[in-house]
């Protein structure tokens, strides 16, 4: 069966002290591999690694064609290349390709392989890191809340002070609820909750 690749890279330069730039191979490594493999590439993905992954054309593109099946085997120089928002993130895209049918291997990482014979227990891994590293991510959260709670810290939203008496006066006048709110700095719909709920005769 001919499997069609895709490679996905990061552009690097870096500044020497003569002021030339001096590209990685990287990708040059890529090219070499598939060929020796005798791979069929559909396409090439390289983004600046300096842009955050939403503003990635290329990595947002690639998904794009993951998602059609337009190649069924994403082979990539190492996992920090594909992405460096964290664990948590870069699982999520492997995942990710895994669910559009899309196999992942990394060059210089060979455990990181979903086609081989260990096609099964890699990805079940991945998975499980995945969900353990929101685990994680969650206990973290609670014991940051809970140290912010022992040093007294007010958590959630701030309380609304709504001053009830003064809307009511408003109202009287024939005020709009746009006007009002926008007058006391609250939402429409505190200012009808409080309103409703005063005595007929206020």
């Amino acid at each position: 069966m001919n499997i069609r690749w895709s490679i996905c890279g990061r552009r690097r330069s870096l500044w020497s002290g003569d002021g030339s730039q001096n590209q990685l191979h990287q990708l040059r490594q890529l090219r070499e591999f598939s060929a020796q493999q005798s791979w069929t590439v559909i396409r090439e993905y390289v983004d600046h690694e300096t842009a955050p992954t939403n503003q990635r054309a290329e990595f947002q593109a690639m998904f794009r064609d993951a998602s059609r099946r337009k190649f069924d085997v994403l082979l990539f120089w190492a996992l920090d290349r594909l992405s460096r928002e964290g664990v948590l993130e870069t699982l999520q895209h492997l995942n990710r390709l895994t669910a559009y049918g899309v196999g992942y291997r990394s060059f210089t990482e060979q455990y990181f392989d979903s086609c081989g014979i260990f096609k099964d227990a890699v990805i079940a891994i991945v998975a499980t890191v995945a969900k353990q590293e929101r685990i994680r991510i969650s206990q973290r959260v609670r014991a940051g809340l809970d140290v912010a709670r022992a040093k007294g810290r007010r958590l959630g939203r701030p309380k609304v002070v709504v001053d009830v008496t003064r809307i009511a006066n408003l109202r009287k006048q024939g005020r709009s609820w746009r006007s009002i709110t926008e007058e006391l700095g609250i939402g429409k719909g505190t200012s009808q909750r409080v309103l409703a709920g005063l005595p007929k005769n206020v």
